[in-house]
């Protein structure tokens, strides 16, 4: 039997949720739980996030988004304190899941989550933080923090930081003013919210840490996705698309490189410390498909500085098994 946590009938019946039933969710690669709420001939989404996660965020960014047209859950309840927030229930048809079963679909999918972007870059960027230069450092810094000690590398770290450092100098200037930045929109946090009759009612989640930044950062998201296979046809017909709708500069093929291989190798980190700190080694699975989209993104004149170093630190014969971490 799962043990609910401390507080949360205090909180359903404070939301007018008394009684309801509470079907605990798998979780995701963070510390929060999710439940699922019936009531009445109703549903919604519980999220508890305790310290050290924390709420405030996600409602802050949700609010924005609603406030924008941009289809987010809507927001009934909120106890900042404990960590509690009921939202609206998106359902269970996420984009990944609902085009495993309808392949056909893969196409209009893409075009209406480009779409959503292309919407979300015309609007003015949130009051969020700036996506700056320590923020993609530190980011990138998780590749040589966990995933090489992880594989035993001893490698260069102060090459590393100015590899990266001169190659996104560009990057920055040209990210001006900059776009929110969802910064973890792909196949998985996109909900279908009407999946019987189409692929065109798309909602977003999972949008709490949003940052100002570059256009191109979402996309990569959305068309490298660490979770699901995206035919690089697909992926070059979606960034046709975008360029179409937003009508971008010389500068985007580069910048859309660079914050490719800047992502990647932040989530080859990020799925190394999983593993090693937080005993999640389901996600050592991803890493080559990571690893892969990581190699194109190299080969990009944008990053020559990076691809330099990678050249230098990482071995051919780990870079032939695309990174592969022994489980």
């Amino acid at each position: 039997m799962t043990t609910l946590p401390d507080g949360i009938h205090d909180f359903l019946g404070a939301a007018g949720w008394a009684g309801a039933q509470i079907a605990p969710l798998t979780g995701d690669a963070s510390f929060r739980r999710y439940f699922r709420l019936h009531h009445q001939g109703k549903s919604a989404m519980l999220m508890h996030a305790p310290p050290p996660e924390e709420p405030r965020e996600f409602l802050h960014v949700g609010r924005w988004l609603l406030d924008n047209e941009i289809r987010a859950p809507q927001i009934y309840a909120e106890d900042l304190e404990n960590g509690w927030v009921l939202i609206e229930d998106f359902g269970d048809a996420r984009m990944r899941d609902w085009l495993d079963d309808n392949p056909a679909g893969e196409e209009a999918a893409y075009t209406a989550a480009i779409d959503t972007l292309a919407d979300l870059h015309r609007k003015s960027a949130g009051p969020f933080p700036p996506y700056d230069e320590p923020t993609y450092l530190r980011e990138a810094q998780l590749f040589t923090e966990w995933y090489c000690p992880a594989l035993g590398l001893d490698v260069d770290t102060q090459g590393f930081d100015e590899a990266w450092r001169k190659a996104l100098a560009p990057l920055i200037e040209s990210q001006q003013p900059g776009v929110t930045v969802l910064r973890d929109y792909h196949a998985e946090n996109i909900m279908l919210l009407r999946p019987d009759d189409g692929v065109d009612e798309q909602g977003v989640i999972d949008f709490q840490d949003a940052l100002v930044g570059h256009p191109a950062y979402d996309l990569v998201s959305l068309l490298q996705d660490a979770r699901r296979d995206v035919a690089p046809e697909l992926e070059a017909r979606m960034l046709a698309h975008y360029r179409e709708c937003a009508q971008c500069d010389d500068r985007f093929d580069a910048d859309y490189a660079l914050l490719g291989a800047q992502r990647n190798t932040k989530i080859v980190g990020i799925f190394a410390r999983l593993d090693r700190r937080d005993g999640k080694p389901r996600y050592l699975g991803m890493i080559p498909r990571v690893w892969e989209a990581l190699e194109r993104d190299l080969a990009h004149p944008a990053l020559t500085p990076v691809a330099q170093w990678f050249d230098a630190n990482i071995p051919a014969n780990l870079r032939e098994q695309r990174g592969a971490v022994p489980q």
